[in-house]
């Protein structure tokens, strides 16, 4: 699948022009849209309802955006891009649906609401709202860690962890639309307690030839697009062994399907804490 046109959502807090450069090697598979949205929530504008206030504000905050979006489609102009934006008020999920519909796009690119709470992994409930109700493949875009480090080619190194899902084979699938930017591609699953619990020593050991088997076969699916990739198989808990891997293998993007089944839905999309939450810092690639 070709990324042509991407949704650039930004709330101006952590997503600026240089987070979006950051996705530029996108342009080698095919990027040549960027649409760009900024939702204004009606509580920011809603102070003062019935003296005035309110449109006055809601008009300054649209100028300041729209500012904003100018200088950045000059700078995609000259890069010989087309570009479209969006400023507009009401509740972000919605606009972003909405919006991706009417535009098309291949992929939604937003980030990390940092005073939200946080109810998935690494992600605020508003994506998390959001992956559960689009089509599109989300970009959670971590452009700069919390101790700074700056994330500049997130696409070289993508560590993907499956759990054979239908999801899963649709992220791997997507993977292979970017191989022109992929320099080495990790490929992860992880046994949980669960696929563990209450097995003879003869199950484990058919489980774990299954499930090396099964990452060879997606190996081979990659390696056949001339992605180079490498198989781990981990055991324990989903969010430890992902941070792991994610240490381990020097990934620079975390990419999964996001309605996968048993334990996976529900430490993908499911209530966790806001610790473990904190712990991942990568940019991450959500496929429905």
């Amino acid at each position: 699948m070709q990324i042509k046109k991407l949704l650039f959502v930004t709330d101006f807090e952590e997503l600026w022009f240089d987070a979006l450069q950051s996705l530029m090697d996108l342009r080698k598979v095919g990027l040549n849209h960027v649409v760009f949205l900024h939702v204004i929530e009606r509580e920011k504008v809603a102070m003062r309802r019935g003296t005035g206030y309110l449109k006055s504000e809601e008009l300054k905050l649209k100028e300041m955006a729209n500012v904003r979006f100018i200088n950045w489609a000059e700078s995609l102009f000259e890069m010989g891009m087309e570009c479209g934006a969006y400023v507009v008020v009401g509740d972000p999920v919605p606009k972003i649906l909405s919006t991706a519909e009417v535009e098309k796009v291949d992929l939604i690119v937003t980030g990390r609401h940092k005073k939200a709470k946080m109810k998935g992994l690494y992600i605020d409930s508003q994506t998390l709202e959001l992956l559960r109700r689009t089509t599109v493949p989300v970009l959670v875009h971590k452009y700069m860690t919390k101790d700074g480090k700056i994330n500049k080619a997130p696409f070289e190194k993508p560590l993907l962890a499956t759990d054979w899902s239908a999801p899963c084979a649709r992220a791997i699938e997507y993977l292979l639309g970017l191989k022109n930017i992929i320099k080495k591609a990790e490929i992860i699953h992880i046994l949980t307690e669960k696929d563990m619990e209450g097995r003879s020593k003869t199950e484990l050991q058919k489980i774990e030839k299954e499930s090396k088997k099964r990452l060879e076969e997606v190996r081979l699916t990659l390696e056949g697009a001339k992605i180079e990739a490498d198989t781990h198989l981990y055991v324990g808990k989903v969010v430890d062994q992902i941070e792991t891997a994610a240490r381990e293998l020097d990934a620079t993007m975390i990419v999964t399907g996001t309605t996968g089944k048993g334990a996976w839905r529900a430490r993908w999309l499911g209530s966790v804490s806001h610790e473990a939450a904190e712990r991942l810092d990568l940019p991450t690639l959500l496929i429905p």
